[in-house]
């Protein structure tokens, strides 16, 4: 019987442990967080710069000295083994031989006309566009978020209010069958009440069913288990109050990640055009090689049967050639260093009217919100009148049906301009490429 009693409780409790465990609160911040630290976008982008410092590191080792070791053995059979030239005495040479034969070289590359160094140059650039990538995905992975929670935060607000709704029909349903009761109504008030409960219980459906997808995405966004229900803080709290048009303007042009990328690419194009016309450039080397050879046929040769010679060399070298072939090569170089300046200008314009836009799409927001808060005063005051009045049989079921549906859109427009204006205000701040200022 105790054991009995034991299952009952964990068979009562087991429910509400699993919703305890699929359900998670989370706020604005915290959900922005989890998506940073488990996208899967980020740690491609991170690496990305990994290969690029590895190329950095590439690049650099150009500039180290090469050597180069090898070892020899060699064996020749000699069957015709006497030579004899004009009337000279014959050579006898051995029926074989064998020989070792080791080398060393070591070269370095003292002056290339400055190549190893633009190419350092040049890749330690590109790793800094590939750090602004990486940036830039932060943001839009942390954009991608919030505009997820606010989404599902919209939903759970009107699925709130619906719910009010509901429970105001059923109460003026039951109002309806009482009046009918009495002949106070006709029959036709009634169908007018359960047809309002049925459409807004479809929309109940449609907005749960909205609800699941929305919080499928986000889960999926943050990296968490994908039966977890998220139960978002309100993020509209505290609406925050903007500056100045030109003030975005500016912090923009100083953090857009793409403006800094072209100004790193606009200094790649000009190492480039350095780069080429270091082509018209001597080089000049260094060299020293070491020579190990032993005809003894012995791996370990007896004294004095092998010789070691040492060499040192320098080179230099121009390829005169390059004086007049290389200058169309410059003026390509050029013509792309001003392509980078030309799409810099374009792009500056583009982030001017993004940037415009999402000022004046909060600033209607805003001001949407106050609109809004004096039509559900209007439309609660006009609710209460007809109320009064479908009580005293003065207004008909289509009157009192309708202010109280004028007074529930209104509270569902009020929540929603609250989300969508706190998603224009972080719509606003990813336009001037930093969200979290």
């Amino acid at each position: 019987m105790i054991s009995r009693i034991k299952l009952s409780a964990i068979a009562l409790l087991l429910p509400g442990m699993l919703y305890a465990q699929s359900t998670k609160n989370l706020s604005l911040a915290e959900a922005i967080q989890l998506g940073v630290e488990n996208s899967k976008n980020l740690k491609r982008s991170q690496n990305k710069i990994d290969e690029s410092v590895a190329k950095l590191n590439m690049a650099k080792d150009n500039a180290l000295p090469t050597a180069e070791a090898s070892f020899l053995y060699n064996h020749a059979e000699i069957p015709t083994n006497q030579l004899s030239i004009g009337g000279a005495d014959p050579i006898h040479l051995p029926n074989r031989a064998d020989a070792f034969i080791g080398t060393l070289g070591v070269k370095e590359l003292i002056y290339g006309g400055g190549k190893l160094r633009y190419a350092e140059e040049s890749t330690r650039l590109l790793t800094e566009v590939a750090r602004l990538d990486a940036d830039k995905d932060k943001e839009e992975i942390s954009y991608a978020v919030i505009n997820t929670y606010y989404s599902l935060f919209k939903v759970l607000q009107s699925k709130k209010v619906v719910a009010q709704n509901l429970e105001s029909i059923a109460s003026q349903l039951k109002q309806a069958e009482r009046f009918f009761s009495q002949g106070i109504v006709t029959k036709n008030d009634v169908l007018r009440f359960q047809l309002q409960q049925a459409n807004v219980s479809l929309t109940e459906m449609e907005i749960e069913n909205n609800r699941k997808i929305l919080n499928y995405n986000l889960d999926i966004l943050l990296g968490i288990n994908e039966d977890t229900e998220v139960l978002p803080a309100d993020p509209a709290d505290n609406l925050k109050t903007v500056g100045t048009l030109t003030s975005y303007m500016d912090i923009a042009f100083a953090n857009r990640q793409e403006m800094k990328q072209f100004d790193i690419r606009n200094k790649v194009a000009d190492v480039n055009i350095k780069s080429v016309k270091a082509n018209t450039l001597p080089t000049v080397g260094l060299g020293a090689d070491l020579y190990y050879i032993n005809p003894s046929g012995k791996f370990i040769p007896p004294s004095s049967q092998f010789i070691v010679p040492m060499t040192l060399s320098a080179n230099v070298s121009w390829n005169i050639g390059t004086l007049w072939t290389n200058k169309h090569k410059i003026t390509d170089a050029r013509i792309q260093q001003k392509d980078v300046e030309i799409q810099k200008d374009i792009f500056s314009d583009q982030v001017k009217t993004e940037i415009n836009r999402n000022y004046q799409n909060y600033q209607l927001a805003i001001n949407k919100i106050k609109v809004l808060e004096t039509s559900i005063a209007q439309a609660t005051e006009n609710d209460k009148l007809l109320a009064s009045k479908y009580k005293n049989n003065v207004a008909s079921a289509i009157d009192r049906i309708d202010a109280e549906t004028l007074l529930y859109q209104a509270k569902i427009n009020l929540e929603l301009a609250k989300a969508d204006a706190g998603l224009a205000y972080y719509t606003l701040l990813k336009s001037t490429g930093k969200i979290s200022q």
